[in-house]
């Protein structure tokens, strides 16, 4: 049994992981009084997050929320990680400036069983419980929809500032992008929600939830937590796979291990406190071990690269990365291994960036040739419609894309 100051101690301890890094709390004391029950009882309680499968890969932007819920789990919290294969069909409205195309159920098949694989790299199983909201929505039938929609009025719904933009500039808002929100809000209904945690572009749905666990009569009202979208590896737009400047979780190891090192020192922090297991106390002595001198800026990112990579993999993997990080980056050789990918003779430079995922897209590549990052045999090129005659070719796209191709 703790004592009281113990108890008290852990608890404050605990809220101070809890926030950290968080955008916005609404209602702080009661997740504070949920900690304390835990360690005063060991009573636990339910902790959701929702996640429509609209990709079949994370990145590292989608486990900022997956920390967090981590986090959670280690202070009492029960997570239900919500897929939302129903409400995906819809597809969510929010930050979007025109209506969002909506997803076929194979498609959220397809990507929902993905996420499922790759949430427990970060989630603890034991206290994680994987839910499909079509299991009670599809249940709600005509009359239960009814009465949902009958709990929000449209000026309720043109509050949201999205919804807002779109209706005084006259572009088009369906009806079944007001019903997400309450879809979404219902989910906590259903799973008689303590805590909901999303992105700060969803603070509006999360207090749907809370609305209408009122008016479905449940004694609670959930609390909300919201975090910060991470930016990606250019260091302003957000981390996106449509950008390119994300890490996604099933990439190869080396690869992450090397764009995680690429992550400005400034972005390091950010990545830090949104991203690693390591306390708050901890990493206080590491932003004054650098500010001393005492610490290299490039011995934490590599902490810090390496705390990650073991994470999706194992620390011998991550070994593994950091050697071939610094075999390639530091003494300028080429990595041990190169994906290879034949080609057809006369094939267009940029079609080959593109095919063999150098870049994400021709236009990308014609960029990054003009930026100067391309290199075929260690000798920079600049010519953006050279064509690729027979033989065998290194291609690299700046410091860590490389490509052997095999030109029949």
């Amino acid at each position: 049994m703790l004592s009281p100051q113990e108890i008290k101690a852990n608890t404050q301890q605990a809220m101070q992981e809890i926030a950290r890094g968080a955008s916005e709390f609404v209602g702080q004391e009661y997740i504070a009084s949920l900690v304390e029950r835990f360690y005063t009882t060991g009573e636990r309680f339910i902790v959701k997050a929702g996640f429509d499968p609209t990709a079949p890969d994370l990145h590292l932007g989608h486990t900022v929320l997956l920390s967090k819920l981590a986090t959670f789990q280690r202070y009492g919290g029960d997570v239900k990680f919500l897929i939302g294969d129903f409400t995906a069909t819809i597809g969510d409205p929010s930050g979007k400036t025109q209506t969002r195309k909506q997803l076929s159920r194979q498609e959220v098949e397809q990507n929902a069983t993905t996420y499922k694989e790759q949430v427990f790299k970060v989630l603890d199983p034991k206290h994680t419980e994987v839910c499909f909201n079509s299991a009670w929505i599809s249940e709600l039938g005509t009359a239960g929809l009814v009465q949902l929609t009958a709990q929000f009025s449209v000026a309720r719904m043109l509050e949201r500032d999205d919804f807002t933009k779109r209706y005084r500039e006259n572009l088009p808002i369906s009806i079944i992008e007001f019903i997400y929100p309450l879809l979404q809000g219902y989910d906590s209904v259903a799973l008689n929600c303590d805590i909901e945690l999303g992105g700060n572009d969803q603070k509006f749905n999360l207090l749907v939830g809370r609305s209408l666990q009122r008016a479905y009569g449940l004694a609670k009202e959930q609390s909300v937590l919201t975090v910060p979208l991470l930016e990606g590896l250019d260091g302003v737009q957000k981390m996106s796979k449509s950008l390119g400047n994300y890490i996604g979780v099933t990439e190869n190891p080396n690869t992450m291990y090397a764009k995680i090192m690429s992550v400005s020192d400034v972005l390091m922090w950010k990545y830090y406190e949104l991203l690693s297991s390591k306390s708050l106390d901890e990493l206080q002595s590491l932003r004054e071990g650098v500010e001393l001198g005492s610490l290299h800026p490039k011995a934490v990112k590599q902490a810090l690269a390496f705390e990650i990579t073991a994470r999706f993999y194992d620390e011998s993997i991550a070994e593994s990365a950091q050697i071939e990080f610094e075999k390639v980056f530091a003494q300028r050789e080429m990595p041990s291994e190169i994906a290879t990918k034949e080609f057809d003779s006369g094939v267009w430079i940029c079609k080959v960036l593109q095919d063999g995922g150098l870049c994400s897209s021709t236009s990308q590549a014609r960029r990054d040739i003009q930026a100067g990052a391309l290199k075929i045999d260690q000798q920079k090129i600049v010519d953006e419609n050279l064509k690729l005659t027979s033989g065998e070719y290194i291609i690299q796209i700046g410091k860590r894309r490389f490509l052997k191709a095999i030109i029949r």
